[in-house]
């Protein structure tokens, strides 16, 4: 009995060193912070991000992972970033919009069409020319992962139709196209840091919420709604931010290991949110929330105030979004 607990101490202690040993092989330590849960598509891409870049700086970076806002609200890591305090947080094109504006034309309502329509985007000019506005402000966009789009879930009744939203309260992003969207459907949108979200249908603060359908499941909001809608009104990137004061201070070699990884790590994660959200919408099905499809051209001619709004601020770049369509 003691060898065998002299054995297991010894393999004990051996596996911590060679923790330790890895832990000290890494010359940067990097952290990043998503506000998904731990079986979330966020945190399985941002395991892969992770491994890519281990693999392709032959081990002198170790990314950490902190899922669930565990290093702070994604408001609060973005100005981290910015200002030094933190290093990478993968957030969505609403709280950048608080920051440079331009990156608002991503958040209208049913611009995109498919996943595919929202992919050639992602990946083209357009996103380059906005992520070279947030260098100037302390940011490095790295790639454009992806939320998915967006449904209503709700605790009062079905929504198929514009007017069935009258009156309701609806938790929305901090982001004025949002807030518009929901003005222009009559619903009562309410503004709210998505940690907070649960507790606030729990309590009746808010009447629904809408996010694509990983979220309703991972965040259990299918316990305190009843009624979810499959309006697919907004597609949301979720791009990968770095601060570009570390990003600026790191070799060549090692900024172009993170960034091809990052890119790799997008494709992977767009795959994962997309099935995810089928398994999702079944998985809700099975827990007896009430699914309902809308009638999507009503929707779309309820929100034609929100684009003659912004027209001049985003009309020209609506337009080649538009045209990017691959099923045009």
């Amino acid at each position: 009995m003691l060898k065998k607990l002299l054995i297991l101490l010894l393999a004990a202690f051996t596996l911590v060193g060679i923790l330790i040993g890895a832990a000290s092989a890494a010359e940067y330590a990097i952290r990043v912070g998503h506000t998904g849960a731990p079986d979330h598509h966020y945190q399985y891409g941002c395991e892969f991000f992770a491994e890519k870049v281990a693999e392709k700086t032959n081990g002198r970076v170790e990314i950490l992972i902190f899922p669930a806002d565990q290093l702070g609200g994604q408001r609060q890591e973005t100005e981290g970033c910015q200002i030094g305090t933190h290093d990478m947080v993968l957030t969505s094109t609403m709280i950048l919009s608080n920051f440079e504006p331009s990156i608002g034309v991503f958040d209208m309502p049913f611009l995109f069409t498919s996943p595919e329509h929202a992919y050639a985007v992602g990946d083209s000019e357009i996103t380059e020319e906005v992520s070279a506005k947030f260098e100037k402000i302390g940011l490095k966009i790295l790639a454009y992962w992806e939320n998915g789009f967006r449904y209503i879930t709700n605790s009062k009744r079905p929504i198929t139709k514009p007017e069935d939203l009258k009156g309701l309260k609806i938790r929305v992003p901090e982001s004025p196209v949002f807030l518009e969207t929901f003005k222009a459907l009559g619903a009562a949108p309410t503004p709210m840091a998505f940690g907070e979200v649960f507790s606030a249908l729990q309590l009746g603060t808010v009447d629904g919420q809408e996010n694509p359908a990983a979220h309703v499941i991972h965040n259990a909001f299918h316990e305190v709604q009843d009624y979810i809608s499959l309006t697919g009104h907004f597609y949301t990137f979720e791009p990968l931010v770095m601060s570009k004061n570390l990003y600026d201070s790191l070799p060549a070699d090692i900024q172009q290991a993170i960034v091809e990884a990052a890119i790799e790590a997008a494709a992977y994660e767009r795959q994962l949110s997309q099935d995810f959200d089928k398994e999702c919408l079944e998985k809700i099905a099975e827990l007896g929330m009430e699914i309902s499809e809308v009638d999507k051209a009503a929707f779309q001619k309820a929100v034609e105030p929100v684009y003659d709004k912004y027209k001049d601020k985003f009309g020209e770049v609506i337009e080649k979004i538009k045209a990017m369509d691959p099923s045009l």
